[in-house]
């Protein structure tokens, strides 16, 4: 309350609008005694009824109850939602207790696998993105959980295997651990790097006035930059240009240099090529060439009289073929045959 967002330790989760959203994180040292107002918002979003409601969070102190020994389990099988259920943390801490057998036991934290770098899994399979949770309790570790510190599960783990775990049958039912991702610590061997820190009086020390630069700046001549940016490379352009130039107009060889290269038996060659194809071309264009059968209905071909129109012009010529057969035309003379006896007929 009061604030844009939720305290950084607070976390917030919800699957799908249908499902139960679940807040959950672990506060620091920093938070204890200070009381934790979360203002909590929902909306119908059918009717849009709006509902509102204030939980307080009150955070107190461990230090009465210490756990010095904590171990850090990585279960496969459960997103976080899940593992936040009362049920199901109970019985993985029932399960804990029986492997570790502490007078003691108390959940320390819980985090998903992607607020871990982990990456999303594929919908397959009924795949889980996997939890990380973290127990404490009042004595060492138990002998099932120091095997994974022996150098032939490091070794397995190292190539990517399962290590041997005689306790892991008590978790198999339920939870699937990775037993290479578990982390043992004890607080009780580790020697404590706190410093404490030296606040100054917040005043930076005195570096003089401040001095900004002048407000009259001298005018600058940008003739020198104008030559270099245009007229040279405008000046080897034009360089460039003219050598073209000269190439491609001034040094051509000509007709006359070609012909003198070849050789007098293929001008021949080529000469009298040109000549029969001029003479083809001519004889072509002097050729009589017969009437086609669409303009014969105009003219008769032997008397050369006007012939009129097959149909008048009422006449539907919608069914009429586009080109009509030599037996189709009425006004046309029949060419005499010879028959195979010798004798001619019309």
């Amino acid at each position: 309350m009061g604030y844009p967002d939720r305290p950084g330790w607070l976390r917030y989760i919800q699957r799908t609008p249908y499902s139960d959203g679940v807040l959950y994180g672990s506060p620091t040292v920093e938070n204890v005694g200070k009381p934790t107002i979360i203002e909590i918002t929902a909306y119908n979003r059918r009717t849009f009824e709006t509902a509102r409601h204030n939980l307080i969070i009150n955070i107190m102190s461990a230090e009465d109850f210490p756990l010095p020994y904590q171990a850090e389990f990585f279960i496969r099988n459960m997103n976080v939602e899940e593992m936040l259920a009362s049920e199901v943390l109970g019985d993985f801490l029932g399960a804990v207790k029986n492997v570790w057998q502490p007078e003691r036991l108390n959940a320390i934290n819980i985090t998903s696998a992607l607020d871990r770098g982990g990456r999303v899994p594929l919908p397959i399979n009924d795949m889980k993105e996997g939890v990380y949770v973290m127990v404490g309790a009042d004595v060492p570790f138990s002998s099932c959980l120091r095997e994974v510190e022996n150098p032939q599960n490091q070794l397995r783990c190292s190539q990517e295997m399962e290590p041997v775990i005689t306790c892991d049958k008590k978790f198999r039912t339920q939870f699937h651990i990775d037993w290479c991702k578990i982390s043992l610590v004890d607080n009780t061997k580790q020697v404590s790097t706190f410093q404490e820190v030296i606040r100054g009086e917040g005043i930076l020390p005195d570096g003089g006035e401040y001095k900004p630069p002048s407000d009259t700046l001298k005018s600058r001549d940008y003739y020198s930059d104008f030559l270099i940016t245009l007229a040279v490379p405008s000046a080897i352009a034009l360089v460039l240009f003219l050598i073209l130039a000269y190439i491609m107009c001034c040094r051509r060889e000509g007709v006359e240099k070609r012909n003198m290269q070849t050789p007098d038996i293929q001008l021949v060659h080529h000469s009298a090529i040109q000549k029969s194809t001029k003479e083809l071309r001519d004889m072509s264009k002097n050729r009589e060439i017969a009437w086609p059968l669409s303009t014969l209905p105009v003219f008769h071909p032997v008397t050369g009289e006007m012939v009129p129109p097959l149909h008048p012009d009422s006449y539907d010529n919608t069914s009429m073929p586009l080109m009509q057969t030599q037996q189709n035309l009425p006004h046309q003379t029949q060419i005499p045959q010879q028959q195979s006896a010798g004798k001619w007929y019309s």
